[in-house]
């Protein structure tokens, strides 16, 4: 302490004086130079499969659990590749319209 002045808070001794050193930008953080990633080529695209689409559909839980309780039958009994669309496909080809329940 010099004068009554603690030199804790620089050669002017006030608090505020720090103040003037953020203001002066001696605290601000340095430039930053933006790079950009390049860029990755994209790859072509490829033609879309006109032979099918995909669809979504609603079905109750109990139809989807008897759905795949029948995929997994299909599977023990040796058709590995069984699977939900191809069953739906083959009882599609097997459906009887005349037999189709009129609704109420």
């Amino acid at each position: 302490m010099r004068n009554g002045v603690s030199r804790a808070f620089g050669p002017a001794g006030s608090p505020l004086d720090e103040v003037s050193a953020l203001e002066q930008g001696y605290y601000a953080a340095p430039a930053v130079t933006r790079v950009e990633a390049p860029v990755p080529p994209r790859k072509p695209e490829k033609a879309k499969p006109v032979h099918y689409k995909i669809v979504c559909i609603s079905l109750y839980n109990e139809d989807i659990a008897r759905l795949e309780e029948r995929v997994a039958e299909l599977k023990r009994r040796g058709h590995t590749k069984a699977n939900k669309s191809e069953l739906i496909r083959f009882a599609l080809s097997q459906v009887d319209l005349d037999k189709f329940p009129k609704a109420p």
